[in-house]
């Protein structure tokens, strides 16, 4: 495998903060869609949750 050393100017263009930030956004972003989920499943009558791999929840 070559190698290429970067130039002064493609070292200055990296940016490391994106990585974590992308991160960020989607952690909060799954943990939103599993509150409003528990939400729904609380605040109903009767409810069904299926989830992948044959897990079933239901309440009522």
């Amino acid at each position: 495998m070559n190698k290429i050393m970067l130039t002064e100017e493609e070292l200055v263009a990296i940016k490391p903060g994106d990585a974590i930030t992308l991160g960020a956004v989607l952690a909060i972003m799954a943990i939103a869609i599993l509150a409003i989920a528990v939400y729904k499943l609380f605040t109903s009558n009767e409810a069904i949750i299926k989830l992948p791999g044959g897990y079933q929840f239901s309440w009522g």
